[in-house]
């Protein structure tokens, strides 16, 4: 979350008449991610978060992504859902740019997670993917393994220019992953974006899962990938088994893996460390003048990526981790 677009008194005002929800009576930026402009608002209905989709959210995708999260909200998952207008549109336009008005989910994230929240979370993410089961809408993953060639293409120099040398290790990880993608795996509507700063605790326990703007139908434990890289790393680069084991138990303890879908958990991982490492990349250097944003370092990804390729998680050990 981050803040690209100021709104004025008069812009609330004018979009609030819309609503059912009172006069706004605080209402301020959030100076967090780099891909949405993001309020706090709060009204004599309530507290809600206000976005304005920029940079890479695409306006086509924004049906998929709302839609999404009023399925899992009328199915009882606990996630951010959309508010519709008195005349029941959720999808609006704010600064001539696609906004919407999301319930505020109370919670807090973990910044440095331990076991217990790597189980918790590892139970939200299984629920998440078997809330989604039945949801009619398809968006295919567009930050997937078959977009990596062509999103490192342009970004070659960045890279040579980040790390000496780190132009050619990432092509080679590119060509070793194209070699061993599985391609054979369960599949549905994953989070793709399933960080410590999306999942929200209450007295210890999975309370929401916010976020949804990267979600798309791609391998199902592919999440659980993405997740072992944001859940499992210390701060010195080594990576937390015992984490991830009580991710991966939570996980099952709602939706056991495969024997392939756990064979694949180490090549899945580094695909994710590869998507954003290059996201990360592409960023770098590009917020807007002003901009309210914390652009976040590729090196962090390149380090995990350099753990993986010395098979870091190659052995789990992840058979009979239970729930």
């Amino acid at each position: 979350m981050a803040v690209y677009t100021d709104i004025t008194d008069g812009e609330l005002d004018a979009f609030l008449d819309d609503f059912d929800l009172g006069a706004p009576l605080t209402f301020k930026g959030i100076a967090e991610g780099v891909e949405n402009s993001n309020f706090l608002l709060e009204t004599q209905a309530g507290r809600y978060i206000l976005t304005v989709y920029e940079r890479r959210v695409r306006a086509e995708d924004l049906p998929f992504f709302l839609g999404l999260m009023q399925w899992l909200g009328q199915r009882g998952y606990p996630s951010a859902t959309p508010i519709p207008d008195l005349k029941g549109r959720i999808l609006k336009r704010l600064r001539g740019k696609p906004a919407a008005l999301i319930a505020f989910m109370a919670g807090i994230s973990s910044r440095r997670p331990g076991p217990a929240h790597c189980r918790e979370a590892g139970r939200g993410l299984a629920r998440l993917h078997l809330a989604a089961q039945g949801f009619k809408g398809r968006r295919p993953n567009d930050l997937g393994q078959s977009a990596w060639s062509s999103m490192f293409k342009p970004l070659r120099g960045a890279a040579e220019a980040l790390k000496p040398g780190l132009c050619t290790a990432i092509e080679e990880d590119l060509a070793a992953l194209e070699s061993v993608w599985p391609r054979a795996l369960p599949e549905g509507i994953i989070h793709a974006d399933y960080f410590p700063d999306n999942v929200l605790f209450v007295d210890g326990k999975h309370r929401a899962t916010i976020d949804f703007y990267f979600a798309a139908f791609d391998l199902l434990a592919y999440d659980i990938g993405v997740a072992l890289n944001a859940w499992c790393f210390e701060p010195d680069g080594s990576f937390n088994i015992t984490n991830a084991r009580a991710f991966v138990g939570g996980y099952e303890a709602h939706r056991p893996l495969s024997s392939e879908e756990r064979a694949a958990l180490p090549v899945l991982a580094r695909g994710a460390a590869m998507r954003f490492f290059l996201t990360r990349l592409a960023d770098w250097g590009e917020s807007p003048q002003g901009a309210m944003v914390r652009p976040k370092d590729p090196l962090e990804y390149e380090r995990k990526l350099a753990a993986h390729r010395a098979a870091a998680i190659s052995s789990l050990g992840l058979l009979g981790t239970g729930g």
